[in-house]
């Protein structure tokens, strides 16, 4: 669709993406949206998705009658050759899931597709979810254990995540990496002296009973 409205010469005016310079197109994913085959998309393996049936039933109506507004986010898997999902997996469900939506858009999902590695591919679920407001702690325990897994020290963690260092501890012991890892002897660039602290006040806590199983109890 143009842009419409009256403009004088030289005035800035509103953009179709064929109309937008290269250099400014390159600076976001969401100027090029692909029409991806949703059979070569995917879930991801680390982020647990779930949603209730009546928010589901009004993604659906959304989608039915306002079209596809967002596009969803993925990254390629050479291995897998597939698109892997980074955010967006509800839109996915909901082509997969209903004839109509699936039909109406001929089987093909708009989605924007990142160039990360797995480590920067969780890192972006994370900012995504966190960013609306939206996170699972299971989801975020199992992302942090397999970066630390992968090597990724607590710093860069803490960057790309958007963790606070307390953050960082708390989820240790929750996806079980304190634990497996307690023989381990802690460098400087595994934990700083804030978080040594952070430690052992949450060791106490959890020694005590005094942790709880929410997300707000936790300080997430």
């Amino acid at each position: 669709m143009k842009p419409t409205g009256k403009y004088k010469e030289g005035e800035r005016r509103p953009l179709t993406i064929a109309e937008m310079p290269d250099e400014l197109r390159k600076q976001n994913a969401c100027y090029e949206v692909m029409a991806i085959p949703l059979e070569m998309i995917q879930a991801n393996d680390y982020n647990p998705n779930a949603v209730a049936t009546p928010e589901m039933r009004l993604l659906y109506i959304s989608i039915k009658e306002d079209t596809y507004t967002m596009p969803t986010v993925v990254i390629f898997d050479p291995k897998l050759n597939k698109y892997v999902i980074v955010d967006g997996f509800h839109r996915y469900s909901t082509m997969l899931r209903n004839k109509d939506i699936y039909e109406k858009n001929d089987g093909y999902l708009p989605c924007v597709v990142l160039k990360k590695d797995i480590n920067q591919r969780m890192a972006s679920t994370v900012r995504h979810n966190r960013a609306r407001g939206k996170h699972s702690i299971a989801g975020m325990s199992n992302i942090v254990f397999d970066m630390l897994k992968n090597g990724v020290s607590d710093t860069k963690i803490c960057d790309e995540l958007g963790l606070e260092p307390a953050e960082l501890v708390r989820l240790k012991y929750i996806s079980g990496f304190e634990k497996l890892y307690k023989d381990h002897k802690y460098s400087k660039a595994w934990e700083s002296e804030e978080q040594v602290r952070v430690r052992a006040e949450w060791k106490k806590k959890m020694a005590s009973g005094e942790h709880t199983g929410t997300a707000e109890g936790r300080g997430l």
